[in-house]
């Protein structure tokens, strides 16, 4: 099956509000479009940035074009947008997704969710760095078709809003419905005719309720979009599920770390300027006094010696460092307001000092906050699952149960020993134990009344063999009767 690479396309025309063509954005798109380059430059990191050349990193006034260029060779962006964003999302999926009441033919699909080799755990951690880096995302549940031919399962598919071309809604039975989507796509297939040629394809997937339409643009064979293939569904809606970050409207958000990629830009050019000048006036200069000025050539440096004319002194020359100073200071004051902004819009952290009701409220909040964005990406699993299971005709298809504990709350030694020592004095039940042991991280995903139900059984079973056993021993002694049988032996009353 051919992969899905989602890129940037090239759709940069004037368009007109009365027509649009199918590879053509909407107006949706368009609003988003210019909150998304900044952060996908820095997701390139500083060979992207170095490409972007003063897009990114302008020239100074009167600076020359090779001094410039040395200078853009030398910058180095530091990722900081890129590790936060990956920060969030794996606080997102520290643990587990849980499964319930999932069918296993469903199970078994989820091991390789989008027929890329990822499960449903690594799926969700990359989706929801897609949520969180443009604001929010979608799935596509398809049923594929490969050279016409479908495929004999389900599979999920991501989209960021750069694919999202366009869309059309209506209310359906008092419910918003999308009635047609227009997805980018691109895909790198094999030249006809060619052994070893490859060529990048770019197509759009119109999608409606129960039927689709393909049109695909190859550079060996076309030079626009041309209708590819036209089919239908068994699906009453288009199996297309949201999930947001940070959501404006209907499939419009904004990146909820804007203002972060924005500052490590600030700071990627103030790294520039730091660097640049360093290199070029915090170096030591040698002078000379009284030497001649036709002597233009000396050697200088620890392992040299200068024989200078009768009065003639050297001396080396070096900047205070006062100036460089101050710019120190400001990208480690970027640094802290990326921190600050990154963590607090999120997790409501702050890295002043605070009482602990106002610490209590910022972690409320921000539990709140990522709190919000956890139930989006669980009710979209739920929403994928409906969809998986109404293409194999199943009755239900289970639902999902997405981590909430952000920030690791795994218990110290010395609290689980005095938990265990208050269960074996009758302080607290083995069920709270196990509950409390279960949420700090001692026992891993635990199903705690799964885990009552065995042991009561396992105590039940050794209960009837020490009875057993015991039963036997009396048997075995001389003279012993055997033991009446439960019910026997008993006098019986007379009859009325």
């Amino acid at each position: 099956m051919n992969s899905y690479i989602t890129a940037p396309a090239t759709l940069s025309q004037q368009l007109s509000s009365t027509n649009l063509r199918v590879y053509q954005p909407g107006f949706a798109w368009q609003r988003q479009q210019p909150r998304w380059t900044l952060i996908e430059a820095l997701l390139g990191g500083t060979l992207q940035l170095q490409a972007g050349g003063k897009q990114w990193l302008p020239q100074e006034p009167r600076e020359a074009d090779e001094s410039y260029k040395v200078r853009l060779a030398n910058s180095v962006c530091a990722p900081y947008y890129v590790r936060l964003e990956a920060l969030l999302a794996g606080m997102l999926t520290r643990k587990p997704v849980r499964l319930e009441n999932v069918p296993d033919a469903i199970t078994e699909h989820l091991f390789d969710v989008d027929l890329q080799g990822n499960d449903l755990n690594v799926w969700s951690f990359q989706f929801a760095k897609t949520m969180i880096r443009y604001g929010h995302a979608g799935v596509l549940v398809d049923y594929g078709r490969e050279d016409g031919v479908t495929t004999d399962r389900p599979y999920w598919v991501t989209y960021s809003p750069r694919d999202i071309l366009g869309f059309r809604t209506s209310m359906v039975d008092g419910t918003q419905k999308l009635t047609q989507l227009r997805l980018y796509e691109r895909l790198t297939l094999p030249i006809p005719n060619s052994e070893y040629g490859e060529e990048v394809v770019e197509q759009v997937r119109v999608l409606e309720p129960g039927a689709f339409k393909l049109f695909q643009k190859r550079p060996s064979k076309t030079s626009g979009f041309e209708l590819v293939d036209v089919g239908t569904t068994t699906m009453k809606d288009i199996p297309f599920a949201i999930a947001y970050s940070n959501r404006t409207g209907l499939l419009e958000s904004q990146p909820p770390l804007e203002e972060v990629a924005h500052l490590n830009l600030q700071a990627y050019r103030r790294s520039s300027d730091l660097a640049n000048q360093l290199h070029i006036a915090a170096v030591p200069r040698h002078y000379l006094f009284g030497v001649p000025a036709e002597v233009d050539e000396l050697e200088a440096g620890p392992e040299s010696a200068l024989a200078l004319p009768v009065d003639a002194r050297a001396e080396w020359s070096e900047p205070t460092g006062t100036s460089y100073e101050f710019q120190f200071r400001h990208l480690a004051e970027i640094e802290r307001q990326i921190s600050q902004l990154g963590l607090a819009a999120v997790l409501g952290q702050q890295t002043f000092q605070e009482s602990g009701v106002a610490k209590a409220i910022d972690r409320s909040q921000g539990d709140s906050a990522l709190m919000s964005v956890a139930l989006q990406l669980q009710d979209l699993i739920d929403t994928c699952l409906d969809f998986h299971r109404q293409y194999l005709g199943l009755p239900s298809g289970g639902n999902a149960i997405v981590n909430r504990d952000f920030v690791s709350q795994r218990l110290d030694p010395q609290e689980v020993a005095q938990l265990i020592a208050l269960e074996g004095a009758g302080k607290i039940t083995q069920e709270l134990l196990l509950q409390r042991l279960a949420d700090g991280e001692w026992l891993g995903e635990l199903d705690v009344q799964a885990e009552l139900d065995a042991t009561a059984a396992l105590q039940q079973a050794r209960i009837d063999a020490q009875a057993a056993q015991l039963q036997g021993a009396m048997a075995a002694m001389p003279g012993s009767k055997k033991p009446p049988a439960p019910g026997q032996g008993q006098a019986v009353p007379p009859a009325a």
